[in-house]
């Protein structure tokens, strides 16, 4: 019985080692799309990453509005 519950604890250890490594992989890769975002916590890294999709879509909106005025 206890070896059965200590393998299952190794499972479950092996999958959150894994995820954590995706995890990582993704933070890393995020840091390198956003301006400035390299060296962040997680926690800036949210915030600068929402700032930077709400300057994006800003910029959008301005290309759609200058669109609209010069097809007229």
């Amino acid at each position: 019985m206890a070896c059965k519950d200590l393998s299952k604890l190794k499972m479950k250890l092996k999958r959150r080692r894994r995820r954590e490594v995706a995890v990582g992989r993704k933070m890393k890769k995020l840091q390198r799309i956003i301006p400035g975002g390299d060296g962040l916590k997680a926690d800036q890294l949210f915030l600068r990453t929402a700032e930077h999709i709400l300057q994006l879509r800003l910029q959008l909106n301005a290309l759609q509005a200058l669109t609209k005025i010069f097809n007229v």
